[in-house]
């Protein structure tokens, strides 16, 4: 019985002691098995209490998401801790059950309450008592991590949220900047959006629990203003290929590299070089209707609508597949062209602010999601 106690206890503390590095230490994406099955199934108890709700329901319920999962990592390391120290202590002394998990908890947080003259096990309460503040000091050290991280991205998807609306939508995009003749800035929003979408793709990728982490607002997130940020590059680039600035083609290029770094990390699959006409699910009258909603807005295309939609199509084939999956498992807000949810939702268009001029009370940008 022993020898098993003492095998138990030594796999335990190694499986421990790896969750730990490949989730706090090691700088890389890792697989972890603990931070996706904590964050499964603490998204499946949530959405039951919000069962039959809608999409804000569902946005509160996970709300508490990322705090439980990082209240939920460190319950479990310090508890596989205490389980295979207490077992190793077991094996390796004529410690009954219950004293050798009592001396195990006393060593592991330091308390000091239990203790004797047991030589040859004061090593291994050593090592018990430097693994309890070790591990909570590396949570500890993490969270500023995580909170820059969010940080950083929250700030451009807020500042994202007057060109794009909420939730965004990427023909929105286009439609406001002609609208109010801010086009020029596309090349600016484009070459910021590059560069988050690098620092999200590296951030995410590495610590996972940052896709539990919610926008402030319910109708903002980080992966619906990624997705409309490629396809207003995307639409720009089929529809005038010679206007189009050069930061479209960057763009797109960043964010798709980034949607699979993260998507290898969570283990989600996705095909890595899909042919130009491979199926996608964003329809060609979707598109369509986007197309004349543009045109109502001044924008010039260089194509018709049959031609630029190849072009659009053989762009966004890149990313589809892989950003609808991680929307359905974020439980992102159901935005326009974001693919379906987990929850019975649909797709939210964009809010839209009123022309207060005093012959109207028109939406800004004309209507054009169908």
């Amino acid at each position: 019985m022993e020898w098993i106690s003492g095998v138990a206890g030594g796999l335990v503390l190694i499986l421990v002691l790896r969750s730990i590095l490949r989730t706090l230490v090691v700088p890389r994406g890792l697989y972890s098995v603990l931070v996706y099955r904590l964050w499964s199934t603490l998204r499946k108890l949530l959405c039951l209490t919000a069962r039959g709700g809608d999409y804000r329901a569902i946005d509160r319920a996970e709300t508490w998401l990322a705090p439980l999962m990082l209240i939920g990592m460190l319950a479990a390391w310090l508890g596989g801790a205490f389980l295979g120290f207490g077992m190793l202590l077991y094996a390796l002394s004529p410690l009954s059950w219950d004293t050798a998990f009592r001396e195990a908890g006393s060593s592991l947080f330091t308390l000091g309450f239990a203790s004797g003259a047991r030589l040859r096990l004061s090593a291994l309460d050593f090592v018990a008592a430097a693994t309890g503040p070790v591990v909570i000091a590396l949570q500890i050290a993490y969270l500023p991590t995580l909170y820059a991280a969010y940080n950083r991205r929250e700030l451009e998807v807020t500042l994202l949220q007057s060109r794009a609306g909420e939730p965004a939508w990427g023909p929105e995009i286009l439609a406001r900047q002609w609208l109010v003749d801010t086009e020029v800035a596309l090349p600016q929003l484009y070459r910021d959006w590059e560069r988050l979408a690098a620092d999200m793709g590296e951030s995410h990728a590495t610590y996972p629990v940052l896709l539990a982490f919610r926008s402030p607002r319910p109708y903002r997130s980080w992966l619906v203003g990624l997705i409309a940020v490629m396809d207003a590059a995307a639409l720009q680039l089929a529809l005038a290929p010679s206007t189009a600035p050069a930061e479209a083609r960057l763009v797109l290029r960043a964010g798709f590299t980034a949607l699979r770094d993260i998507a290898v990390s969570v283990r989600a699959t996705f095909d890595a070089d899909p042919p130009p006409d491979a199926p996608i699910d964003l329809t060609y009258g979707e598109f369509e209707a986007a197309v004349a909603m543009l045109e109502k807005t001044g924008f010039r295309a260089e194509r018709g609508t049959e031609e630029a939609w190849p072009h659009f199509h053989g762009w966004r084939v890149n990313y589809e597949a892989v950003a609808y999956e991680l929307c359905r498992r974020c439980d992102a807000v159901p935005a326009l062209w974001t693919g379906g949810r987990d929850f019975p939702s649909e797709p939210i268009p964009p809010m839209r602010p009123v022309d207060r001029q005093p012959d109207g009370g028109e939406p800004e940008v004309p209507s054009g999601h169908g």
